[in-house]
């Protein structure tokens, strides 16, 4: 198969690059680095370069369209985004610029290159908004009524899809992602608190916990996810489907689980809570085990013992 993966230096998505590549596939990459790092392709770069194309470039540009149509994809992974709510709280237009605007750059360069499906990376912690507690976990018959602007441009790339694949015969599936965690995760961003955690913790500095650390996230480890995406090539055509473990994991309980792995008895520190955060979260994930015989396998525990050991590598390395 021919893939091509936007946002494949990102955190996901070079960990996508690392299995398809491990998988036989020819992979095109296309990635500003603005967030993403062409070090996290290394490995993929190393062991398959002749199967391996960057291309550094902003989805926003029209160029994009071009690129695709010319290399061809049989199916596109749409994993590049703005992925910061407050920034899109703070930026809307920018927001939607790349998320909406970048993301039809992609499906018209699909269309064009004649290619047989979209996979997306849909948010399950915000297009839902914020359901009921007795809504929890979260199914996809859920209204989606998303209250930041960040939650809405990945609803909005949903109604595109299904129009594309009503207009274009392009197929789609939207994989409404939980709070991923795992290697490569930006510790110094404010999106991923399990490698915020890790590498505080390893650095004996203490965590900030915002609020009384009550509030839940669904966390899912990063190669759980992937396996989703490359089942979703083939299956789940037409369908948002969710990519959560369907367990609500508190921040005091994150904390507590990842002090205990990395040895350390600081106590937390207490910060305010931050205003507009979601309260509680987790997604059902029964459609992803029906339609892409998908579940996660991944424990907490053992995830983030992996994300711990990472950035306890990457350390010795620059030593």
């Amino acid at each position: 198969m021919r893939a091509l993966v936007t946002g494949g230096a990102g955190f996901i998505g070079s960990t996508l690059v690392d299995r398809l590549m491990a998988e036989g596939h020819e992979v095109d990459v296309i990635d500003d680095l603005s967030t993403g790092s062409l070090a996290n392709l290394a490995d993929a770069r190393t062991n398959g370069a002749h199967h391996l194309k960057v291309h550094r470039l902003d989805i926003r540009d029209t160029a994009v369209a071009e690129l695709i149509e010319r290399r061809e994809p049989e199916v596109v992974f749409h994993l590049a985004a703005q992925i910061d709510v407050r920034r899109s709280v703070a930026d809307p237009v920018f927001d939607a610029q790349v998320n909406v605007i970048g993301s039809l750059n992609v499906l018209e360069g699909a269309r064009r290159a004649g290619s047989r499906k979209v996979v997306f990376a849909s948010s399950g912690g915000t297009i839902y908004g914020e359901p009921n507690p007795a809504d929890l976990p979260v199914k996809e018959s859920h209204p989606q009524h998303p209250i930041s602007p960040y939650g809405i441009t990945k609803k909005v790339v949903g109604d595109y899809l299904h129009a594309y694949r009503e207009l274009h015969e392009l197929e789609y599936t939207a994989l409404a992602l939980a709070n991923v965690y795992g290697p490569r995760q930006d510790p110094h961003g404010e999106a991923g608190v399990v490698a915020i955690f890790a590498g505080r913790l390893l650095a004996g500095e203490p965590c900030t916990i915002f609020g009384d650390g009550s509030q839940t996230r669904d966390y899912v480890y990063v190669d759980d996810v992937v396996d989703a995406f490359v089942r979703a090539a083939d299956r789940g055509s037409g369908l948002i489907i969710n990519v959560g473990t369907g367990v609500e994991t508190s921040v005091n309980q994150l904390y507590t689980t990842m002090a205990r792995v990395a040895g350390s008895d600081l106590p937390a520190a207490q910060a305010p809570a931050r205003a507009g955060e979601l309260a509680r979260c987790a997604l059902d994930n029964g459609r992803a085990e029906l339609h892409l015989g998908w579940r996660p396998w991944t424990e907490l525990a053992s995830g983030t013992e992996a994300v711990l050991d990472f950035f306890r590598t990457r350390a010795d390395q620059r030593q």
